[in-house]
């Protein structure tokens, strides 16, 4: 009896410790995965010092990664030397005092003849003149000078800066020139409004682009009394307009096709 409890007593506790440790029948020791004691964390990544995917070379790759999407961003974004700069914005101080007038001009040199003679300037023919002079010669003075081929005429005025602005007006307000006709003195020229008269007569010649002729006009009898009949000379043509500076301009009379015709230069100076 005695030896028949020792050996029940030997099964039962081999079956006690058998159950402690399960192992599957798949096992073996070859298969064992054990967690080396060098091993760290870095971050959110498990990375062992002996992995070939080291620290090292983790930051080589983000390094040529971050290198490439720069270039591919300098490769996308414009060159600095297709952008324009804002040079050619800037407003040069010797722009024209009228913007609104181009560089080729229409002149219009009119007036009866025994009157003195009016020079107007238009942009466009359909416009009102920017620029209205009664220049100090008679309508038959001009036409002999208009003969020898070559005439210039020099307006000049003085410079008068106004207290309140600390500079001068526009050059097209002044009112008074000293007119100088191929280097004689002539008199004074004015700068006048366009009257109904004036602008009647700029109607009339709206469709002449280059030319001169003739006009009969009937004079305001509340002025002389009786309703005579008169003549009104013109000369129309196209002027080059060059502005020096503030205080200067010149119109150029462009011949066409440069048949050899007479020069008329028209001169704008405040000394």
């Amino acid at each position: 009896m005695k030896h028949y409890q020792e050996i029940s007593l030997q099964r039962s506790s081999s079956s006690c410790r058998s159950t402690k440790k399960i192992i599957p029948a798949n096992y073996s020791r070859s298969t064992s995965v054990s967690i080396p004691e060098n091993e760290e964390f870095s971050g959110k990544l498990l990375v062992r010092r002996d992995s070939p995917f080291s620290l090292q070379r983790l930051n080589k790759v983000q390094s040529r990664f971050t290198s490439l999407i720069r270039s591919l961003l300098n490769i996308v974004a414009f060159p600095s030397i297709i952008l324009p700069t804002c040079k050619w914005l800037t407003i040069p101080t010797n722009l024209s005092i009228t913007p609104s007038l181009g560089r080729k001009v229409t002149g219009t040199l009119f007036g009866n003849r025994r009157g003195h003679v009016s020079f107007a300037v238009q942009d466009d023919p359909r416009s009102e003149p920017v620029l209205l002079l009664e220049l100090a010669i008679s309508t038959s003075t001009l036409v002999k000078e208009m003969a020898s081929g070559l005439v210039r005429i020099a307006l000049e005025c003085e410079k008068t800066v106004p207290v309140q602005t600390g500079r001068a007006g526009k050059l097209f307000y002044e009112p008074m020139w000293t007119m100088y006709c191929n280097g004689r003195k002539c008199g004074y020229a004015a700068s006048r409004r366009c009257t109904e008269s004036d602008w009647h007569v700029l109607s009339t010649v709206q469709s002449v682009s280059v030319g001169a002729g003739v006009i009969p006009v009937m004079e305001d009898a509340r002025k002389t009394g009786t309703a005579s009949e008169g003549e009104l000379l013109y000369m129309r043509a196209k002027f080059e307009r060059v502005v020096g500076s503030r205080d200067s301009e010149a119109f150029y009379m462009l011949n066409p096709d440069n048949n050899g015709g007479p020069e008329l230069s028209i001169f704008l100076l405040r000394i």
